[in-house]
């Protein structure tokens, strides 16, 4: 189960790169953090039924990341001149990074104080907001 979400990431980026330059960055960006943050929800929904809440919401999480994870590097090269275009994606990838890492400690301490329900709905929340935020300000070129 635990290879669902990333065989879905390594397979999909390619096509979810072609769509992307078809039907634009933002759709993508802003449907796959929605997709993700239903994933989330998908894990609570189907506690009773672990096996399948770990298929479908690996499977929601995979497609979500693969419509967001290639598509926001795109953008940020999108909106960069060529001079600087490096410099912009190695700050894009950096505070992407040290997203990872305040996540997790953030969901650690989440987990501990409110449990870890309370934990899956905030980052479900976080994820759908993002995806909102997105709808609101991402720009095409």
């Amino acid at each position: 189960m635990r290879e669902v979400n990333p065989l879905l990431w390594g397979v999909g980026q390619i096509p979810a790169g072609h769509l992307a330059d078809r039907i634009g960055r933002k759709p993508l960006i802003v449907g796959g953090m929605l997709v993700q943050s239903g994933g989330f929800v998908l894990a609570l929904a189907l506690l009773d039924r672990p096996l399948l809440a770990g298929i479908l919401s690996a499977v929601a999480l995979g497609i979500g990341t693969v419509m967001v994870y290639p598509t926001l590097i795109a953008s940020v090269s999108d909106h960069a001149h060529p001079a600087w275009r490096i410099h912009a994606l190695g700050t894009y990838r950096f505070w992407r990074d040290i997203g990872y890492a305040a996540g997790a400690l953030v969901a650690g301490v989440l987990a501990d104080a409110l449990g870890l329900n309370a934990t899956v709905i905030a980052a479900a929340v976080l994820t759908a907001a993002s995806g909102l935020l997105a709808a609101r300000w991402i720009t095409e070129r």
